[in-house]
């Protein structure tokens, strides 16, 4: 079983990540430096779930593609 992520990280991200796609990759490391010049975050937590569920996006969107 995988974690549960909550509607807001769910509905933010994608709104993000469908917003600056150009800005993200399937790297989490580059996806945390992408997303503090997209948005602001509380914490710095909520930031590192939101860019790890965009890597997940990106990662699927990628799979779906081949």
């Amino acid at each position: 079983m995988g974690r549960i992520r909550t509607t807001f990280v769910k509905a933010n991200g994608l709104k993000i990540y469908s917003k600056y796609k150009d800005k993200f990759s399937k790297d989490f490391q580059h996806n945390k430096k992408s997303l503090e010049e997209v948005a602001t975050f509380n914490s710095k937590k909520l930031k590192n779930v939101v860019a790890g569920y965009i890597t997940k996006l990106f990662k699927n969107e990628e799979e779906e593609n081949k």
